[in-house]
């Protein structure tokens, strides 16, 4: 719980509701049908997968940059955050998501099913798509690697841009008024369960077997309490410059106020 009182933690919660947010802003306003003629599929995976790229940049050296609830699901699995922050951040990457959505006005829109595709191959689609993604972004982030080429942020996009190419095949993006329980449930296995699912699956598949962290459980579950490290030296001094400044204010407050006189 130590995380809590920390402002670096909070900063990295924001960081996560503010990247969500508007990769779901710009990625689902490339969705959308702003002018007449054909829908290109490229263009929605070229905008989601720049987005994805930008924002990590932006955002990565704050909180990782994971902008998606399954992605910080695989690195709780891969005992790499703490259940207390993954808790948050899944809660902001939400709020991120819905307050992206109001801004591109499409409250009222539904992913649905194309035809002949089934609710089975459409969760297994997307766990396949979401088990790639999250090997891309363990391999390319892992402190280990030596000798890393490139841009972590640019590689991720791309592995995000050829998720998208795939998804298409099952899902759309419909607008509709209507709404029910049916497609609330499919909603709910194909873009919850399977990547939760896909996002598990790349964890262990890479901490497991691509390239082994060599810890123990012990080690594993003090990473999911969440036990302290090192203390930061920068952020205990920024601690008591705000506690410093707190108490002088409630001391002129509560101390010297009664005695000033107003002069005119």
């Amino acid at each position: 719980m130590w995380e809590f009182r920390s402002m670096n933690f909070w900063r990295a919660v924001f960081a996560e509701f503010f990247g969500t947010m508007f990769f779901v802003f710009f990625g689902m306003g490339a969705a959308l049908r702003w002018t007449t003629g054909p829908h290109h599929v490229l263009h929605v995976a070229l905008c989601f997968g720049l987005a994805a790229a930008t924002l990590i940049q932006s955002i990565g050296h704050i909180s990782g940059g994971h902008i998606n609830p399954a992605v910080t699901f695989a690195y709780l699995v891969g005992s790499q955050m703490s259940l207390f922050r993954a808790v948050f951040y899944m809660a902001a990457q939400c709020l991120g998501a819905v307050a992206g959505l109001g801004f591109d006005c499409v409250s009222t829109c539904l992913l649905q099913l194309q035809p002949g595709i089934s609710l089975g191959m459409a969760t297994t689609v997307e766990v396949f798509l979401t088990m790639q993604l999250v090997v891309c972004i363990f391999a390319v982030t892992d402190e280990r690697r030596n000798g890393r080429l490139g841009s972590a942020a640019l590689s991720i996009g791309f592995s995000v841009t050829i998720g998208h190419l795939m998804g298409p095949g099952p899902s759309l993006l419909l607008c509709s008024s209507e709404t029910s329980s049916t497609t609330g449930m499919c909603l709910l296995q194909v873009y919850w369960v399977g990547p939760m699912i896909g996002g598990a699956m790349g964890a262990l598949l890479y901490d497991f077997m691509l390239f082994p962290r060599m810890r123990g459980l012990s080690e594993r579950l003090a990473t999911l309490k969440g036990s302290r490290p090192s203390e930061n030296f920068e952020e205990q001094k920024e601690w008591l410059r705000v506690s410093a400044s707190l108490f002088q204010c409630v001391y002129v407050c509560l101390c010297e106020w009664p005695s000033l006189q107003i002069q005119f």
